[in-house]
């Protein structure tokens, strides 16, 4: 870590190190002054004077003195710390994420099971689309906005990571995917982006209790009112059909269908596509190839940022000078 801050250490002015040369002069200075010293003392006093701890340091105000020197002269080559930084800028589309988390989402037969891999995907679609706005609705007997459509991926992403079956129990059973597709088309239609997208993910088909206000049907009338593309994402294995019973999370048998006639028209009539993942690697391919027929505009700006250390240099060159002279005047002073 050290080295990488270093590494990002630069010198405005690196002739002023020139000034570095007079270090060798003090030290021939010094040390032709400290042959003088003790030639007059093996001269005038006896040749083995005991090594005290005055006699074996008598050089560390020296050193320091060196020592503040080269602070001083770093300080005048002017460091500065850059850091490399960039931001993407320019024009991005508003894409909901409408995904299924009704109990059937826990079934094994995507491994480990299709809700965990619906959310991975997910998770790395969020990230690499930097200047888009996104948002996260959800549905299982109920639909619910999980995120707004907003710029603030990280929001978007710890909900993504947090998200459980049901929602941890809060929504009621059951599959509305009718209601989850007119919230997210509510949702993004609030945008000021041309470009508008709702990518609805499922299992199974629309199991709407007496409560239901909206119909799958309906719901794809008012995206295509609102001009908005739907990309619809069936999920589980190629073996379902409508009698299949398969083990889902906790030993629980849930019917495994999944109505890829109404995903179809919702996709066909909105200007989207109609796809099916039968496991994680052919959900990150359909995510892969919207992400492809989704672009934004971006541009990456990359910028540095700079901060001045001549300062610190400047002020650990005055530390050790008076560090220096207080050691001079006290411990290692001389007497006449």
């Amino acid at each position: 870590m050290i080295y990488e801050w270093l590494q990002g250490i630069k010198f405005v002015w690196p002739e002023n190190f020139i000034f570095l040369a007079i270090i060798p002069f003090l030290i021939w200075y010094y040390l032709s002054n400290q042959k003088k010293q003790a030639a007059v003392l093996s001269s005038a006093l006896a040749p083995n004077l005991p090594k005290t701890f005055k006699v074996r340091f008598r050089h560390l105000p020296f050193i320091l003195r060196l020592i503040a020197i080269t602070c001083l002269v770093m300080a005048l080559a002017r460091p500065q710390h850059q850091t490399a930084m960039s931001r993407s800028e320019g024009e991005g589309i508003d894409i909901v994420l409408c995904l299924d988390v009704s109990g059937s989402m826990g079934t094994e037969d995507v491994k480990p099971y299709r809700f965990r891999v619906a959310k991975e995907v997910a998770i790395d679609f969020v990230k690499n689309r930097p200047v888009d706005r996104i948002g996260l609705v959800i549905f299982a007997g109920e639909a619910f906005t999980k995120v707004p459509v907003t710029f603030d991926k990280n929001t978007v992403l710890s909900q993504l990571n947090n998200l459980k079956i049901m929602d941890g129990g809060y929504l009621e059973p059951g599959t509305l995917i009718g209601e989850g597709l007119a919230m997210s088309v509510n949702r993004i239609i609030k945008g000021k982006s041309k470009s508008r997208v709702v990518i609805l993910l499922t299992d199974g088909k629309e199991d709407a209790p007496p409560t239901r206000i909206i119909d799958p049907v309906m719901a794809m009338e008012i995206a295509k009112a609102n001009h908005v593309k739907v990309y619809t994402i069936g999920l589980g294995s190629n073996l379902n059909t409508a009698d299949q019973l398969v083990r889902g999370e906790g030993g629980v048998v849930v019917r495994n269908y999944i109505d890829e006639g109404l995903l179809t028209r919702i996709a066909r009539e909105t200007g989207g596509r109609y796809y099916r993942a039968t496991d994680k690697a052919s959900l990150q391919a359909i995510y892969s190839q919207i992400d492809s027929l989704e672009k934004s505009k971006a541009e990456i700006i990359n910028y540095n940022e700079v901060k001045e250390m001549f300062l610190p240099l400047v002020l650990a060159a005055l530390a050790w000078l008076l560090v220096e002279i207080i050691l001079r005047y006290t411990v290692f002073r001389k007497f006449p």
